[in-house]
């Protein structure tokens, strides 16, 4: 029996038996396996929206997002479950796969051992290997030097530059999120728009600003807006322009793109997902990576050179495991909590979705009141689920056919949100580790959707 034909069966199973839960787990995970990721994802939500603390149906969505490249979205989950009682051993083999992505090798070298020693047939070389593991030590933790980090003979490779940036977005390509934007500009904008009255009060124009909220809410579209109001290069930095395997290049790398930076100037200096690159000291039991953040704390300062005109902006999804001198006065003592879209934005986020596909009778206004809490990444899954619906219809009848708006809340109502997930752990640390109200806007937030 081919693969179509499988998913077929199991369809007609799952309309005339809607409830089993069993059957839908197994549908979701079928769809997977053949590789039908977007698909796979509408399945899980649907069986999780039956049964949203089913562990199994959790770590399912949670590979899926992996194999779509959503880290983010995998990681908030599998942060969640590593909470639990008890963590299936698979969970947190899939976590040391995303973390030692992030570069975060002790942690990453601990699940993968914790993993295997529970489940012993979870063993993979290939990551053994990644995570620079001994092949005749593997079960003990001293058998990695700095995780992977090695010392060269000879020259350290040379680091790239990052492609500046002429931001053509503006904040009218922002759609709603009128309160954050207008935030934006009496911390950032103005000052840049009117240094001579900032001067006049020895205020120096520059600085940094940490963004953070839910993964897929707009952070890094609101920076790239941010550089485009102020007519400022924008130079976007990923872990990859700045982690590195050799000892003492990373922060090699960071100091070259901060002196990009401010050769460019003015310029906005954007960091993603700054978690992996400043987390907590504390938690660190490498010094590569303490000495990392060391070199980041230098650059902000500009100990050794000036940052005026220099904005480095970050973004993150877990600002709880930022280390607390980050946030200190001159570095990014300005945080902004970026929610979910607004009612504006999800309609605006829709348009842009579906320019250039076939519609008819669209009301995106419509469809954004039965969005409330969706990311701009689950309106695409929206998008998404829509449009194959009328794929499936357009293979029958042998002619496309245009996406309605009963299209968009069909599928809407096949999904949920999945920043229920982040604010699930949000809230914890906005209830219990809220040192100087810095998460007073979450607990707003979630008391405002109640």
């Amino acid at each position: 029996m081919n693969t179509a034909e499988t998913l077929r069966l199991l369809r007609e199973a799952l309309r005339a038996s809607p409830d089993n839960l069993p059957l839908r787990a197994h549908y979701a995970a079928t769809l997977l396996a053949h590789g039908r990721l977007g698909d796979a994802e509408a399945a899980f939500r649907e069986a999780l929206a039956r049964a949203p603390d089913d562990v199994d149906l959790r770590l399912g969505l949670a590979r899926t997002f992996y194999a779509q490249a959503k880290t983010s979205e995998a990681l908030v989950l599998l942060e969640a479950l590593m909470q639990a009682p008890s963590v299936p051993p698979a969970a947190r083999l899939l976590h040391a796969r995303i973390l030692l992505q992030r570069s975060e090798y002790p942690e990453a070298i601990r699940q993968y051992q914790q993993a295997v020693r529970e489940d012993p047939a979870l063993e993979d070389e290939a990551l053994e290997d990644a995570l620079g593991l001994e092949k005749t030590k593997r079960d003990e933790p001293q058998s990695f030097v700095e995780g992977k980090l090695r010392m060269l003979d000879g020259d350290l490779p040379s680091a790239s530059t990052v492609q500046p940036e002429r931001s053509s977005v503006t904040f009218a390509d922002v759609g709603g999120m009128e309160a954050l934007k207008e935030e934006i500009r009496l911390k950032i904008i103005y000052p840049m728009q009117r240094p001579e009255l900032y001067a006049a009060y020895g205020k120096k124009v520059g600085g940094g600003l940490l963004m953070y909220g839910p993964p897929g809410c707009g952070k890094t579209h609101l920076a790239r807006a941010t550089a485009g109001e102020v007519d400022a290069t924008f130079l976007s930095v990923g872990l990859h322009d700045v982690l590195d395997m050799w000892i003492g290049q990373s922060e090699q790398n960071l100091h070259r793109l901060f002196e990009q930076a401010r050769d460019e100037a003015p310029c906005v200096l954007f960091f993603d997902e700054v978690d992996a690159l400043g987390a907590s000291r504390v938690d660190m039991r490498r010094s590569a990576g303490r000495q990392l953040i060391n070199q980041f704390l230098s650059e902000l300062d500009g100990i050794d050179s000036q940052n005026d005109g220099l904005l480095v902006l970050a973004a993150t999804n877990a600002p709880w495991h930022l280390d607390p001198a980050l946030r200190r006065p001159g570095r990014f003592d300005r945080i902004l909590f970026v929610p979910p879209p607004d009612a504006a934005a999800r309609a605006e986020i829709l348009r842009i979705l579906l320019h250039g596909k076939p519609t008819t009778d669209l009301q995106p206004e419509k469809v954004a009141k039965k969005t409330e809490g969706f990311s701009g990444a689950d309106l695409k899954a929206v998008v998404d689920v829509a449009v194959e619906a009328k794929l499936q219809q357009a293979l029958r009848s042998g002619a496309p056919e245009p996406i309605t708006t009963a299209d968009l809340v069909r599928a809407a109502k096949r999904l949920q949100p999945t920043t229920k997930e982040w604010f699930a752990t949000a809230r914890n640390h906005a209830l219990y580790a809220n040192e100087g109200g810095l998460y007073d806007d979450v607990l707003t937030y979630t008391k405002m959707k109640r």
